[in-house]
């Protein structure tokens, strides 16, 4: 008996000098680790019919990336939500290719700031080599598409819909709204200028950027799951102070990058 007690502690010490050789599983990659483009996505930025304009600013906006961690895939139907002069729009409608579909609305609100004059993305909306995208020109209470959809995305606007100048609009409304119009799953991508921590509503209108707290509380109350954050447009060198149109910020800002989802119970 006493034999066998002495192999079973031999086997035991000898386990355990085996486990200590074998080197332990190496850590999980940053957070922000460098990001593989795939071809789908490389062939839309490569795209010869985005303006030179637009690729001039892939390398501060860092499409590819930020839209793999998005979830961007072939075949989506996707909202690009106040598109501006169409810089995501392009992208998505090449990303999603002819399966796919890209509606970008334009809040009606805009109409009375534009002083008459057509969206810009009006010049290439559902038209060659575009032909999968549509404009939607409705108020923001309405917000929502043809159709549910796969992601609802929006850069560098969240904070404008606080602004007197939208309205302001009513934000649970509108978060309500995007909840609606997403099929079960479907994600909501918010990407914006940082404010400071308890800033104010007039200090957003007169920085151009948001609370990142507050994005997040106002979109979790209309029923959203908080997935997480990219961290690739962060700059630590933003002191957060400056309006993001100043010469010595633009194009350089602190943005937050946020990824809900609806439920996949959710209808």
């Amino acid at each position: 008996m006493k034999t066998h007690a002495r192999w079973l502690a031999l086997a035991a010490v000898l386990t355990v000098s085996a486990c200590e050789t074998v080197p332990p599983p190496p850590p999980p990659p940053p957070a922000d680790a460098p990001i593989a483009i795939p071809n789908f996505l490389s062939a839309a930025l490569a795209d010869p019919a985005r303006p030179d304009a637009d690729k001039a600013r892939d390398a501060a906006r860092k499409p590819g990336q930020l839209l793999v961690w998005a979830g961007l895939r072939p075949g989506m139907r996707v909202i690009d939500l106040v598109p501006g002069q169409g810089y995501f729009t392009r992208i998505f409608s090449k990303a999603v290719g002819p399966k796919g579909r890209v509606y970008a609305y334009v809040p009606d609100e805009l109409t009375a700031v534009a002083k008459g004059r057509p969206p810009s993305i009006a010049a290439f909306v559902n038209k060659p080599p575009f032909a999968n995208t549509r404009m939607i020109l409705r108020r923001m209470p309405e917000f929502g598409a043809p159709e549910k959809v796969d992601m609802i995305f929006t850069a560098q606007n969240y904070h404008d819909l606080h602004l007197p100048f939208m309205g302001p609009v009513d934000l649970g409304v509108v978060n309500r709204q995007a909840f609606k119009a997403l099929k079960p799953g479907g994600v909501y991508i918010i990407v914006d200028h940082t404010a400071k921590a308890g800033t104010s509503m007039a200090q957003w209108d007169l920085l151009h950027r948001i609370d990142p707290a507050v994005v997040r509380r106002e979109v979790e109350a209309a029923g959203f799951i908080y997935e997480g954050e990219s961290r690739i447009l962060r700059n630590a060198r933003d002191p957060l102070t400056t309006n993001v149109f100043d010469a010595g910020i633009r194009g350089k800002t602190d943005q937050f990058a946020f990824k809900f989802r609806k439920p996949r119970s959710a209808r």
